[in-house]
């Protein structure tokens, strides 16, 4: 059974459970892989807040207790949909807490599986764009991943990192505020960044925070095909316990 993380943040988790949905082949309600969907966004500290200093709490532990849940209700394998979750000073510690308690349950590494998706998919490609959240901007948590698989990342500078994570977290306009529609301005501000990281030589670009491919669902942006690791995470989610349900790349939307 497949198992999500909700909450990280609350449309994140539904957008990923949507994706598995999408990406099965299945004609009937029955056709469909067990999925559960555990939504606790009150007991998860935020993580980028913890990253940055301006939260004291740690959110590693509060995401082992929802994965152990998940487990409890016969998860097999899980997913978090939150990019900077993945950061090592998150991820070791709820790993840690993981194997302390016992869990045997696998979790996918969001990071990980998109850039083995760039390798594979787009074997051209030695310059790849990341747009994320300030907190996963400044742990170069993508950089580091493509530069172990031989990529190049081209960022967006301090200033328009900001902007980004404005168009993410501000609480008049930002995506995490206003998920469902998204508001004209986050999406704006995404876009832009984009461009800008086309126009630096970026080939592809990574939406690296769950709620971006929220503003932008497009496969691309003036040319510039867009990554969207939550549709890769749903992927690589029904691979592991489905290999045979999983649609192929060419018929899916």
């Amino acid at each position: 059974m497949i198992g999500i993380v909700g909450g990280v943040g609350p449309y994140a988790g539904l957008d990923l459970a949507r994706k598995v949905f999408d990406n099965t082949i299945a004609r009937s309600d029955q056709e469909h892989l067990p999925l559960v969907l555990l939504s606790e966004p009150g007991s998860i500290p935020d993580r980028t807040a913890f990253l940055l200093g301006e939260e004291r709490n740690h959110p590693g532990p509060s995401l082992a207790e929802i994965v152990l849940k998940l487990e409890s209700v016969g998860a097999t394998v899980v997913g978090i949909p939150c990019n900077t979750a993945h950061a090592p000073e998150i991820w070791q510690v709820m790993q840690k807490n993981l194997r302390a308690w016992g869990s045997r349950v696998a979790i996918l590494h969001m990071i990980e599986e998109t850039v083995r998706f760039i390798v594979s998919r787009f074997p051209e490609t030695r310059r790849v764009g990341v747009l994320s959240t300030f907190g996963t901007w400044r742990t170069e948590l993508y950089p580091n991943a493509l530069a172990r698989l031989g990529l190049e990342a081209v960022v967006p500078d301090e200033e328009l990192a900001r902007k980004v994570h404005a168009a993410i977290y501000d609480v008049q306009f930002g995506i995490k505020a206003f998920s469902n529609p998204v508001t004209q301005q986050a999406r704006e501000e995404v876009v832009q960044a984009i461009r800008r990281l086309k126009s630096q030589g970026a080939e592809v670009v990574i939406l690296g925070c769950t709620e971006l491919p929220l503003a932008v669902p497009e496969q691309e942006i003036a040319g510039c095909p867009l990554i969207d690791p939550t549709n890769v995470l749903a992927r690589a989610l029904i691979h592991a316990v489905a290999p045979e349900k999983l649609v192929p790349l060419a018929e899916n939307k």
